[in-house]
This record gives C-alpha cells, sequence and structure tokens, in this order.
C-alpha cells in the first residue's frame, strides 16, 4: 500500500510543479494552446486533468450535473458561448467541483461569488464574472467535443492551466 501512496505523493507533486511554458517548449509538436484569456477564481492557479465537457447557454442544470458525475481529478470545461449574461458557476456548485476533488473548471462564459471562490481548493477560471444567475431549464449538451479560443476541448483528453495560460494535449504529460 505505501507504494500507492508514494505514486500519488510523487503525482501531486508534479501536478504542482508544472509549467504550461514549460510544457509547450517540450511537447509543442502535439500541444494546442487556448488564445482565449481567462481571469482566475478559484484557490488553486496551476491544475491539470482529463476533460469533461457541457455546453450550454446561460442555464446551468447540466454544469451542475456534470459536477455531482464526472470522475475526481477531471476539469470540467463549459462552453457557455462566452455570454457575459449571467453566471454558471458559483460558490455552490464550486463546493460541489472541491468536495468531488475536481481538479478544475473552465469557463467559457461567467462565474460569481468570486471571493468565495477564491477560497476553494479547486481552479477555476471563466472570462468574467457577474452576479446574475442563471436560467434553470437543463438545455445543453454533455461529453461532445467543444470549440472555443481556436482550440478544440475533446472529452478525455488533458488540459494544463496555469498563470500564463492553458494548453490541450491528447495524452497525459506530467
Amino acid at each position: 500500500m505505501s507504494n500507492y501512496k508514494e505514486y500519488y505523493i510523487i503525482l501531486e507533486v508534479k501536478e504542482m510543479t508544472f509549467k504550461t511554458a514549460d510544457l509547450w517548449d517540450e511537447f509543442n509538436e502535439e500541444l494546442q494552446a487556448c488564445k482565449l484569456a481567462f481571469h482566475s477564481y478559484g484557490k488553486k492557479k496551476r491544475f491539470s486533468g482529463p476533460i469533461a465537457t457541457v455546453k450550454v447557454f446561460e442555464d446551468n442544470v447540466l454544469v451542475k450535473e456534470a459536477l455531482q458525475s464526472v470522475p475526481k481529478g477531471s476539469v470540467l470545461v463549459v462552453d457557455g458561448d462566452g455570454s457575459r449574461n449571467c453566471a454558471l458557476l458559483g460558490d455552490r456548485l464550486g463546493e460541489i467541483a472541491q468536495n468531488r476533488e475536481l481538479a478544475g473548471v473552465i469557463i467559457n462564459g461567467c462565474a460569481r461569488d468570486t471571493a468565495d471562490l477564491a477560497e476553494l481548493e479547486i481552479g477555476v477560471l471563466a472570462i468574467g464574472s457577474i452576479p446574475v444567475k442563471s436560467k434553470k431549464e437543463g438545455k445543453g449538451e454533455r461529453d461532445i467535443v467543444l470549440h472555443f479560443g481556436e482550440v478544440e476541448w475533446v472529452p478525455g483528453h488533458y488540459v494544463y492551466a496555469d498563470e500564463d495560460g492553458v494548453v490541450l494535449s491528447p495524452r497525459p504529460l506530467v
């Protein structure tokens, strides 16, 4: 059992110390770099994991469902079509992500309750913040390939995020 514990400690240390710039330098021929500017709202500024996807528009019901069901360590990528009219993630959904030990959430849309999100042990990237809550109609799609930021977000591929930006890989790199 101690071998497993050591493996996870080593894995956690590696994940905490990667830099997207270094990953790009070493693996750029197989990586994509997201061209969308994000703001960081979670406590973790550096996070990575396998991608799970949701596509919605001003409705976060499927976001909540995904947060409750995607595997531990995942990064939920939410394409909200870049809408700044309402938030797709707030403190309650952020707590679900933290409690389920997701690595993070990346939103092509807005977040709210940002002071509370800053206290959560997850990564949260969004294009902005707004106090307005979303609709609750349950419309959208899950587990599909998304296209925003001039990259392709493929479920099961890997994403690496830090203060420099976001890169995507078809395989784990750290």
